[in-house]
């Protein structure tokens, strides 16, 4: 017998569509490497390249990824929630959507509850032993901050079943709407100083994106004969450029598509229109190189390659910020000379950080990897209300953690979330509570 991934590997069907896979991928590689990229650690601390030279900020406009990923994540979500309907046995009024929250959120929250229990641990330990100062210190309050990401990809499967009847119903109409919403939320913001309104898109920015996967799995970005198959995509791209760079260059929105240091305003963190529109010529660029990624993903060793990195890409996003301030550590602890970020022999030395970082994200793999695989499960049908309340507390929770970090957890330190103050002890408790519940909802009755 092969490899397990070499059978998996062959054991793909045709009607597959190993591009998404690929770009599933290919996202958080560029995540992780843009992160291990702008640390500018020193003795002194962690800051930002892209703040130390400014020039470089244009490269967020390729770098900045995220957005396919939400696309990508759109398309699965609405091809997973119409597989488990139709498996749904005839005549039942059992609710599908807590099996639909289970089977969706196994690979992301199994290997998130070990990487929160494991920190956990070791921050109490870290903190017990006074060892709180300098770039541990740093550490602690840094590794939990890309859990945001999660948090927003729990709210993008928790609302998935409603947003997928809009889109059946109004198509492009559901996504004009969100979008509009967006753009109605900056206006209120920036024109009208409403405050607190800007919230509101870390809802409709990321959604509109998700709701693009839909229309994707509906062929309805890039169907029909060759030219016309290009001509939406081609569309939508040039169209969220020209749009983007009109925003930054006449509004009030920033050149950096990733959050920076000290600005006032973040395209990021809440999203903007910017962003939006930067997501839309993302996602724009990527369908026009569909068909050739197609004939590559032909090829066995490639998609081999892909099959092998989506079995552990989770784990490998969740731990790279680890592995990297690891390797920082691990300088300043044996003297080796950190120069000052941006000068020549700090660009000398990147590729040697970058390659041991690599190495050490791949021994945490090695450790971690088996939380990824998901439990066999044939239930279709759950527990509706219940999942609902397990999503929201682990959305609130891991949201709540990546503000808070992990640093003074004896001190008891706490961040806002939506105006109310959560500690990390109480952030790791709603994460690991609403996790069981989604768990114990999902596991309903299987398809006979």
């Amino acid at each position: 017998m092969g490899s397990p991934v070499r059978v998996l590997a062959e054991a793909t069907p045709d009607t597959r569509d190993r591009y998404v896979d690929l770009l599933r991928v290919a996202s958080l590689g560029a995540v992780v490497l843009g992160h291990w990229m702008m640390a500018a650690v020193t003795p002194d601390g962690v800051g930002n390249l892209l703040a130390v030279v400014p020039a470089l900020q244009p490269l967020t406009w390729l770098l900045q990824v995220m957005p396919v990923f939400f696309f990508v994540g759109g398309f699965a979500h609405a091809l997973s929630y119409r597989s488990l309907l139709r498996k749904r046995p005839e005549g039942s009024t059992d609710s599908v959507y807590a099996a639909f929250l289970r089977a969706r959120l196994q690979r992301l929250l199994r290997p998130t509850m070990v990487f929160v229990l494991v920190w956990g641990v070791a921050a109490l330990l870290i903190q017990l032993l006074g060892g709180v100062g300098g770039l541990t210190g740093v550490t602690l309050r840094l590794v939990t901050q890309p859990l945001w990401f999660i948090g927003i990809y729990l709210a993008m499967v928790a609302f998935t079943p409603p947003l997928l009847r809009l889109h059946e119903r109004y198509g492009w109409g559901a996504f004009a709407g969100l979008a509009g919403a967006a753009a109605a939320v900056d206006v209120l913001r920036f024109a009208a100083g409403v405050p607190y309104v800007e919230f509101l898109n870390f809802a409709f920015v990321w959604l509109a994106v998700h709701q693009l996967g839909f229309l994707r799995a509906d062929g309805r970005l890039g169907a029909g004969p060759a030219l016309s198959a290009l001509r939406r995509p081609a569309l939508l791209a040039g169209g969220g450029l020209i749009t983007a760079v009109a925003l930054v260059a006449f509004g009030p929105y920033p050149l950096s598509m990733v959050g920076m240091p000290g600005e006032k305003v973040s395209n990021m963190a809440p999203p903007t229109l910017a962003l939006l529109c930067h997501g839309l010529w993302l996602v724009g660029a990527v369908e026009l190189l569909r068909a050739p990624a197609a004939r590559l993903l032909a090829r066995p060793r490639a998609w081999r390659t892909v099959v092998a990195a989506n079995g552990v890409a989770m784990t490998a996003f969740l731990w790279h910020l680890t592995a990297m301030l690891g390797v920082y550590g691990a300088m300043l602890a044996l003297d080796v000379p950190l120069p000052e970020p941006a000068t020549a022999a700090w660009w000398a030395q990147t590729p040697l950080r970058l390659a041991v970082a690599a190495a050490l994200t791949a021994v945490l793999v090695a450790a971690f990897r088996t939380f990824e695989r998901p439990a066999p499960t044939a239930a279709v049908q759950g527990h509706g209300p219940l999942a609902a309340l397990g999503a929201t507390l682990t959305l609130l929770g891991v949201l709540g953690l990546s503000m808070v970090g992990f640093a003074g957890l004896l001190e008891g330190r706490t961040a806002l979330l939506i105006a109310i103050p959560v500690s990390a002890p109480a952030a790791v408790a709603m994460t690991l509570c609403g996790w069981l519940l989604v768990e114990r909802a999902g596991r309903g009755r299987g398809v006979r």
